[in-house]
């Protein structure tokens, strides 16, 4: 494994076994150190979140962090923001908002608390924001993603 106090460049991730477990993995993003794993009902040792957990994470820090900086923006008393997030898959044809109509999609649930004083058309206006936060657009969007071997 690489040195772990070397910081990698920024958006780079790399993710390797650490020999701890079937599916345990170390991640490293920065100056960052991860630990991902499937749950024992899954075969792992749980050792640290599964990588439905990390995409989640992700998810919700973006929305959390697009929100407060919006408020910051517009000086607006946002002054705690709680996401919470849940990933299942579902049967197409109970999505009515869905283009596929066979087989499963995947749904994620994502519940946001905002503490403050605010009005509501700035909790309404906030809650259009969280779609626009680049986490969600990304993941709302077209993807190509390019693997390559070495």
């Amino acid at each position: 494994m690489a040195d772990v106090a070397t910081a990698l460049a920024p958006g780079i991730v790399v993710v390797e076994d650490n020999g701890t477990g079937p599916f345990s993995e170390t991640v490293r993003s920065g100056v960052h150190v991860l630990a991902a794993d499937e749950p024992v009902a899954k075969g792992g040792n749980d050792t640290g979140p599964d990588p439905y957990a990390y995409l989640l994470a992700g998810l919700g820090a973006c929305t959390a962090m697009t929100l407060r900086m919006y408020a910051r923006q517009k000086k607006w008393p946002l002054e705690k923001v709680r996401v919470q997030l849940q990933h299942d898959k579902i049967h197409a044809a109970d999505c009515e908002s869905c283009e596929t109509k066979e087989g499963k999609v995947d749904r994620i649930q994502r519940t946001i608390e905002l503490e403050g004083p605010l009005d509501d058309e700035q909790r309404k206006r906030l809650m259009e924001i969280a779609d626009r936060c680049p986490v969600h657009r990304t993941l709302t969007s077209e993807i190509l993603i390019q693997t390559s071997a070495r």
